[in-house]
């Protein structure tokens, strides 16, 4: 494919700035960048016009270093909130991505932002604060702090039923206590058996004679 030879008037994003020299396809300088006034083709007038382009292109970068910057000041304070359903176990159903974030960003704090500068080395997919690198200019990075939050109520833990008596993990018993016996009074002498044996009848000690019964008298 035959190339050519163009002055960028414009910044143009992957290509290069205002009065850059570049290469590129005949027919993409004929039928975009030439109709389009963002390129010139190479000739010695044009090139008289390099000075007033490169006057432009300094401008225009002080400019955006300086909105940049005031930009990445604002940021440092922000916290960025995006919500995302999850299942019962908190785990995410998909991801948060640099578009995503841009989004937030146009929502939350009315920040426009190219999703391109929002550097991500992988998609985020758990839930909690992150710190996201900002690239919003060749000389200005900024950290920006993205909380993820789950829009799915937690489940409310069952109430554990309460153990009975007897089972593990109960109470401990409430003993009864033994009844105390009651004082005696001073002075009072607790009662001695009766002595069975000077009651008639009863049993006698052993070796003990036996008693003959009287004899009647006779009359006379």
């Amino acid at each position: 494919m035959p190339k050519t030879e163009v002055i960028l008037t414009h910044n143009i994003v992957g290509l290069g700035g205002e009065s850059d020299h570049v290469k590129v396809a005949a027919g993409y300088a004929r039928n975009f960048l030439l109709p389009q006034g963002l390129a010139i083709p190479l000739t010695q007038a044009n090139k008289r016009r390099l000075e007033v382009l490169r006057q432009r292109r300094a401008e225009r970068e002080a400019h955006e270093f300086n909105t940049m910057s005031e930009l990445a000041k604002g940021i440092t304070k922000l916290t960025c909130l995006v919500k995302v359903k999850t299942g019962d176990d908190g785990k995410m159903f998909g991801s948060v991505t640099s578009g995503t974030i841009a989004d937030e960003l146009k929502h939350q704090f009315d920040i426009l932002l190219d999703k391109k500068k929002i550097h991500l080395d992988h998609p985020i997919r758990t839930l909690g604060e992150h710190e996201i690198e900002l690239r919003l200019h060749p000389e200005v990075r900024v950290t920006l702090k993205v909380t993820i939050e789950s829009t799915t109520p937690l489940p409310v833990p069952a109430e554990a039923p309460e153990p009975k008596p007897g089972e593990k993990g109960a109470g401990p018993r409430t003993e009864k206590r033994a009844r105390r016996p009651e004082p005696r009074s001073e002075g009072k002498v607790d009662p001695k058996p009766a002595d069975k044996s000077n009651v008639e009848g009863g049993p006698k000690p052993p070796g003990a004679k036996a008693k003959r019964p009287e004899r009647p008298e006779k009359q006379k």
